[in-house]
């Protein structure tokens, strides 16, 4: 099998190369619509200078052991039922937390469809915010 795929790139190399850049812009055009990527120092600013909100999508019981400073906790599995919560922020420039930044692009993307354009996704999540000694909340 592996073989047979080794010779079909060999032999068609050319729509190898197309097929892997299409895959390539297929995700890099997803993952941005879930919301841009920032570290934890641009985040900080988003929220010091334009009142980001900050949406934390782990579980209840994550949270309550640490979380970004104000933040709302809306679990990912609960997201699509609960997001109408943020309704009011439409506007507003929004932060999107998960443990390690690999899951918040779905819930960027149920928002951008739902009209929200100031979306934003932290990069290394909850776990980059500690390594960068930010503070945390425990509720």
């Amino acid at each position: 099998m592996v073989q047979q795929l080794f010779e079909f790139v060999i032999n068609h190399w050319i729509l190898s190369t197309i097929w892997v850049a299409l895959l390539a812009a297929l995700l890099v055009t997803e993952s941005s619509k879930g919301g841009k990527g920032v570290t934890p120092q641009q985040a900080t600013t988003l929220i010091n200078t334009k009142d980001a909100k900050v949406v934390d999508l782990r579980t209840k019981d994550e949270f309550r052991k640490g979380h970004l400073p104000g933040a709302i906790n809306i679990p990912s599995r609960d997201f699509a039922n609960r997001m109408s919560e943020l309704s009011a922020y439409k506007e507003t420039p929004i932060i999107l937390v998960c443990k390690t930044g690999t899951s918040a692009g779905a819930s960027g993307a149920l928002l951008n469809k739902a009209g929200f354009k100031q979306l934003h996704k932290l990069r290394g999540g909850v776990l980059e915010w500690q390594n960068s000694s930010l503070p945390l909340v425990k509720s």
